[in-house]
């Protein structure tokens, strides 16, 4: 009998439409509650330039004068009628209202009652220019909008701040990594790939996220007041059977593993074919380093996500020569935190991931992302820039957070270690070395025998999205480490603590 299947990824990253500061119990704002501050209008069709329409709901102040606008728009489901998780939504309308914003919310091309097909990472950049024009016009609206999400909420984010829309004001995009296409040496086209082999993470997000190939929709003549009355009765959220993960992933070839658990047909068929430099990835709504970013940001990492280096990188280049000004070069703001994808909010005084405890790794998150919103999208000549460093990063080990003008801090100094062995670096009982000399020049190769059908699995580390396969975070590796197919490196004790802090 199939089961409601939501995966833990895409109900997690939903939550976290928006940060609110509260714990995920306290966030039980009902959208009564909500409508004793707010003017509420669920459902409206926003229309496109191609005709589609995109199901909107808009929460807005009771005044009667324009304010600024707080945008999230969102592959998943957030009808608070259905299956959806309407407390996130909820809350972060009741936030944003309370502090003077009107808060909308989308969802993407062709999910749930949004018109036409949805393609991840392919959604034309026009439906985020389109949106901007429709709610900048509104009679309601100051003509500024901010955007904001995390993971999925935020992936589109990058490539439209390309565009230049003069109503977009800032950003703050959080765990942001499929979003981002080819940017210098990395060719990870969203996460697609790792060393140009498919990530299997994809796969399961996939499962529970993309749309079959036949999907129902609602007729296009379904006027507002019956869609909403439609919502509370059914909000196309598709009913699948829930997979192990950790055995469903363990299936050749790849291509076939959403066959193999009856997962849907979709868009996963066509781009588990593409190539990392496929001309298909520079067709969609990825963000590729040849773009000039042209919105000031507020950046969000995590240690133990699973896009940290290109993230960094990409912030880097905008940092540079990836800016449209100098302007829009100085304002890019960047957090690094010691969390798994999306959980900054979950930091606690003894923030665990994996088996390691990282300390008290809170941070005022709410009161950084409201200053910083006041400031572009109200005007407000308020404190941000003068209490905000550039670059706020955590330092696990001595738990604690810093801060600099730029990433890596201009105090790092950078150090090349060499793989030394001769010959036997397989396993931790080989003879492999890591070493600041370098190795003789007749030295042994190292090498290792792969077997696809026992691979090496992830153990913790920076991964999402891979449901009951993979847990994130920080986990003793000796236990990998005893195979003869993983090649090991180890150097001598450190005679003193040292902080690294940098690209490695």
């Amino acid at each position: 009998m199939n089961k409601k299947f939501v995966s833990p990824f895409v109900a997690f990253c939903f939550g976290l439409l928006l940060f609110t500061g509260q714990s995920f119990a306290q966030q039980s704002i009902t959208l009564e509650k909500l409508s004793e501050i707010a003017i509420v209008d669920q459902k409206v069709m926003m229309p496109m330039r191609d005709g589609i329409r995109l199901a909107t709901d808009i929460y807005r102040p009771k005044t009667s004068g324009p304010v600024p606008i707080i945008f999230s728009r969102t592959p998943y489901n957030f009808n608070g009628f259905g299956d959806g998780e309407p407390r996130g939504s909820y809350s972060a309308a009741y936030e944003a209202v309370n502090r003077g914003y009107a808060y909308v919310v989308q969802n993407e091309r062709g999910r749930f009652f949004s018109e036409g097909e949805w393609d991840i990472l392919g959604t034309p950049l026009t439906d985020g220019w389109d949106a901007f024009d429709w709610m900048a016009k509104q009679s309601w609206s100051n003509g500024s909008i901010g955007l904001i999400g995390c993971s999925s909420t935020a992936e589109w984010q990058m490539a439209v701040a390309a565009m230049g829309h003069p109503a977009l004001k800032a950003v703050v995009p959080q765990a942001f990594g499929a979003g981002v296409g080819r940017i210098g040496k990395f060719y990870e086209q969203g996460n697609w790939y790792r060393g140009g082999a498919t990530q299997m993470l994809f796969i399961a997000w996939l499962y529970g996220t993309q749309n079959d190939a036949i999907r129902p929709q609602f007729p296009k003549e379904a006027t507002q007041e019956q869609l909403i009355r439609a919502s509370r009765q059914f909000d196309l959220a598709p009913e699948r059977e829930r997979v192990d993960w950790a055995k469903g992933l363990a299936h050749l070839p790849v291509s076939d593993i959403l066959k193999n658990v009856n997962g849907p047909e979709g868009v996963f068929n066509d781009m588990v074919k593409r190539k990392p430099n496929d001309p298909a990835w520079f067709k969609g709504g990825l963000y590729h380093d040849n773009m000039k970013f042209q919105v000031p940001a507020f950046w969000f990492v995590s240690w133990y996500d699973v896009s940290s280096s290109p993230n960094l990188a990409m912030i880097n280049h905008i940092k540079g020569e990836g800016a449209a000004n100098k302007n829009i070069a100085d304002n890019q703001y960047l957090v690094i935190a010691p969390t798994l994808h999306c959980s900054y909010t979950r930091a606690t005084e003894n923030t665990i991931v994996g088996e390691r405890s990282v300390g008290d790794a809170r941070l005022n998150y709410n009161e950084q992302i409201y200053s910083w919103f006041d400031k572009w999208l109200k005007g407000n000549q308020n404190d941000f820039a003068k209490k905000t460093p550039k670059v706020q990063y955590y330092t696990m080990g001595i738990n604690k957070w810093q801060e600099a003008e730029t990433w890596p801090p201009a105090k790092a100094e950078s150090v090349t270690y060499f793989l030394n062995s001769g010959g036997k670096a397989n396993s931790l009982y080989g003879d492999g070395v890591l070493s600041t000399t370098a190795a003789d020049k007749k030295s042994i190769p190292d090498g290792f025998t792969y077997d696809p059908l026992n691979p090496v699995n992830s153990y913790g580390g920076n991964v999402c999205c891979t449901g009951t396969a993979i847990q994130g975070g920080a986990f003793d590796q000796r236990k990998m480490e005893t195979r003869n197919d993983i090649l090991v490196y180890t150097s001598e004790p450190l005679s003193e603590g040292i902080e690294v802090s940098g690209i490695v």
